[in-house]
């Protein structure tokens, strides 16, 4: 297992295809995760506002199968770094105090702005898209990244994608690089 520990932002787990993917990697040991309960309130209501359709009894399972299968993902005992902590919107120093808790040395997220570099270097920390993430972990890891990949898109039953298609729905989670890397291996998706 790498060294590697990163806190996923409640934004990347707010689209099954991205969260799913991320926790597949994870689970293939190519990194560690973790998250907080705070995290999972911030996705959850999130995706309750938007998707009425769903229901909180169906994302708390969710929720709980991710805590279960993804070992000591839960990071507790942050609280008390929220206070002193200073990021463009209050609402995001809970992440950071995870991640400084957590001694992770990335936070995956969208919303690079609020976590600004200069602030997250004090504390061993980098926001990190997860278009560049997984451009990472392609670079270091290629054949299991690519593995990890075709199992995620096999998993896809109702109704089942064809490899093209499953880029279609990365490239609409805001994953343009790592689309365009893995157009050269499509017959290995």
């Amino acid at each position: 297992m790498s060294n590697l520990i990163v806190i996923y932002d409640a934004c990347v787990l707010y689209q099954a295809p991205i969260r799913d993917l991320l926790l597949r990697l994870v689970l293939a040991d190519l990194y560690r995760a973790k998250w907080t309960h705070d995290i999972h309130e911030e996705w959850i209501n999130s995706l309750l506002k938007k998707r009425p359709d769903l229901t909180r009894a169906h994302l708390e399972k969710i929720r709980d199968k991710m805590d279960k299968h993804v070992r000591d993902c839960l990071v507790v005992g942050y609280k008390g770094l929220i206070k002193d902590l200073v990021l463009p919107d209050p609402e995001d120093r809970h992440v950071l105090a995870a991640a400084i808790r957590a001694g992770a040395q990335m936070i995956i997220t969208f919303n690079l702005a609020d976590f600004p570099s200069k602030t997250l270097l004090k504390y061993g920390v980098e926001a990190q898209h997860p278009d560049l993430f997984l451009r990472y972990l392609l670079d270091r890891f290629p054949s299991r990244v690519i593995d990890v990949i075709r199992e995620t898109r096999m998993s896809l039953k109702s109704p089942a994608k064809s490899a093209q298609e499953y880029l279609s729905i990365l490239e609409r989670q805001a994953l343009p690089q790592t689309v365009k890397y893995l157009q050269d291996y499509i017959d290995l998706i």
